[in-house]
Formats: C-alpha cells, structure tokens, sequence
C-alpha cells in the first residue's frame, strides 16, 4: 500500500495527471513546492477569498517533508520553507490590513460566506477582549479568524505601527512554530509520513477547537438570557 492517498501520488506525476487539491497539503506541495506556500499562506492571510485554505495543515506537512528520508511526494528544504512560510504570512497581513483601511468592511459585506462573517464578529470579539496585541498574536493560531482579522484591524484603525509589530510576531510563531513541529515529529518518528492523513486531519481538528468552544460558550450564554424573557 502507498503511504500516499492517490491524490497526493498523482499530483507528484506532474501537472497534467490530475488536479491539484486546494485543500490537500500534500497536494499543494507536490503541485507548487516551496514557493507554494508563500503564495497559499499570503492568500490565507491577505485575501478574504483565501479563508478555505489549509495554513496550519500546509505548514506542519511542509516540515515533515523536509525531513531527511521521507517519502513523500516532494522533499523540501528546511531554511526555504521557513523563509517562504514566514514572508507569505507577513506579507499576507500587511496587506490585509491596507485592504481593510481602504474599505474592509465594505469588502466583508458584499460576501454572501456565512464563515467570513461568523470570523469577523470573533476577530472583532478578540480586539475588545483582549487587545491590540493580543488579538493580533492569538489570531494567527484561529482558521478563518487569522483570515478576517488583519483587514478588520485596518477598518478599525488600530495603529499602524502596533499592527505591524505584532502580526510579524505572532506570523513568525506560528510559521516558524509549526513548521519545526513537523520537522521535529519527522526526525523522531520512523516512517511518520505514513501517518499524515490522520495527522493532518488532528491538526484540523485541535486548530477549529478555539471556534467550537467560542459557539457553545455563545450557545450557553444566549439560553440564560433568551429564558428570562
């Protein structure tokens, strides 16, 4: 049996064998190698039509991939997806939040994604509760929220300066982070690649864990106040 679903084994024969998946790490990888996840991480970070894409799962896959050994469909160099990772993300932000100063939310509200917008209010949420700062490093770690944010943070006139001090600190954590935790379970487990899928899919899951607890926190306190109406 190949360590690879099929997907990810074509999409190493070449372009033209079957199309990439967009949500597939392994995939996008294959098809578009280190340069790749510049372009899918500033998309997923600048651009409100890049929320779908898999930032967490494309980053923790690409430093498993630069393992020694692997046997995946590509194997990648170490200090080139930490360079790429890194300016795709700060890239990505920056530009988001010039989105957002010149018209983000208007851009939010010509989208008809239930997600984007669901994303926004807990963006906007994380700003009042915890801060400029806070907001901006603990976005990063929330699919769909790290998406929303940087253009909300524009919108809402947070200083430019604090913006940019804190989402190349917190982009730098969770790039650099994630990319040498893949690289580390890689060298440390023999054969880890044969387990990717379900790697991947608990990555996934540990990563929209924030936004599930955030809707049943929201259930439990719309119940006490919808009861003593």
């Amino acid at each position: 049996m190949a360590p690879f679903p099929l997907p990810l084994a074509a999409a190493a024969q070449g372009p033209g064998a079957q199309a990439v998946n967009l949500l597939d790490a392994g995939s996008l990888l294959a098809a578009f190698g280190t340069l790749g996840i510049a372009v899918v991480l500033f998309a997923e970070t600048g651009l409100l039509i890049g929320f779908f894409l898999p930032g967490d799962s494309l980053l923790f896959t690409a430093g498993l991939f630069c393992v020694p050994g692997t046997h995946g469909p590509v194997h990648l160099s170490l200090p080139l997806v930490l360079c790429s990772a890194s300016a795709g993300a700060l890239l990505g932000a920056q530009v988001g939040y010039l989105i957002g100063r010149r018209g983000g939310r208007a851009l939010l509200a010509r989208s008809r994604s239930r997600k984007l917008h669901e994303g926004a209010e807990r963006a906007e949420e994380l700003l009042d509760r915890y801060g400029h700062a806070k907001a901006i490093v603990l976005a990063r770690f929330v699919p769909i929220v790290r998406t929303v944010l940087n253009p909300l943070a524009g919108a809402l006139d947070v200083p430019a300066r604090v913006f940019a001090l804190w989402q190349i600190a917190g982009g730098l954590v969770w790039t650099v982070g994630l990319v040498l935790a893949g690289y580390a379970l890689g060298t440390s487990v023999p054969d880890v690649d044969r387990y990717l899928l379900p790697i991947v899919a608990l990555i996934a899951l540990v990563s929209l864990t924030p936004l599930a607890l955030e809707m049943i926190r929201r259930r439990g306190s719309r119940t006490p106040n919808e009861g003593s109406r």
